[in-house]
């Protein structure tokens, strides 16, 4: 089984490459090649930085946005999206203006705003994850996973979201549809939490 570790410019990639292989992955291709994209069996899209500027690090490849499509959306290889990753699969982000995304989740990203005013925006750190009981619920267990984020994803239908956190109100934690799953949270700074979620998503057969 080949996971590939998409390298647009805009991710964690050693980090991540390093708690996949420790989750379970035995070949890591990290690469931006359309080719090699619609090869893999699995597909990790990370995500550091601001919405408009990760989009376009994908759009700037030619055929990666194609191939990415190609191989989830029509051949149904298991996707997992992190953080900015994540919020990529929304139809629309408004960080820094307006930008179209992936649209494979119908959604917008839009920047966070507590109802307590003692809460800092980015939130940075830890925060209790609540899986919901729908049908992806199952790839994700209670507990405590690590953020860094000032944007949240709103998806359009309740059914797409399938773990919340409290931060001065809910907040999408993980989105899922079909073969695609996005969390906003970092796995690969989540200890324990992360890597058992690394490793249902290796084990996956949607």
């Amino acid at each position: 089984m080949t996971v590939v570790l998409v390298d647009y410019g805009a991710g964690n990639l050693r980090s991540a490459a390093k708690a996949l292989a420790v989750a379970g992955a035995a070949r890591i291709e990290v690469t931006a090649e359309p080719e090699a994209v619609r090869r893999a069996d699995r597909i990790v899209l990370p995500g550091v930085g601001a919405f408009g500027a990760c989009i376009g690090g994908i759009r700037a490849v030619p055929g990666l946005e194609e191939a990415l499509g190609e191989a989830v959306l029509q051949r149904g290889r298991p996707f997992l999206g992190i953080c900015v990753g994540m919020q990529l699969l929304a139809g629309e982000g408004q960080e820094f203006g307006v930008h179209r995304g992936l649209g494979w989740i119908p959604g917008t990203v839009r920047r966070m705003a507590p109802e307590s005013h003692d809460l800092r925006i980015p939130q940075i750190g830890w925060n209790d994850v609540t899986p919901l009981p729908r049908t992806h619920g199952a790839l994700i267990e209670p507990g405590w996973a690590y953020f860094v984020h000032s944007y949240a994803f709103h998806p359009e239908q309740p059914a797409d979201c399938c773990a919340t956190i409290d931060y001065g109100g809910t907040i999408t934690a993980a989105v899922a549809r079909d073969t695609i799953l996005g969390v906003q949270f970092h796995p690969e700074k989540s200890q324990g939490f992360g890597l058992r979620l690394l490793a249902r998503f290796l084990a996956w057969n949607p």
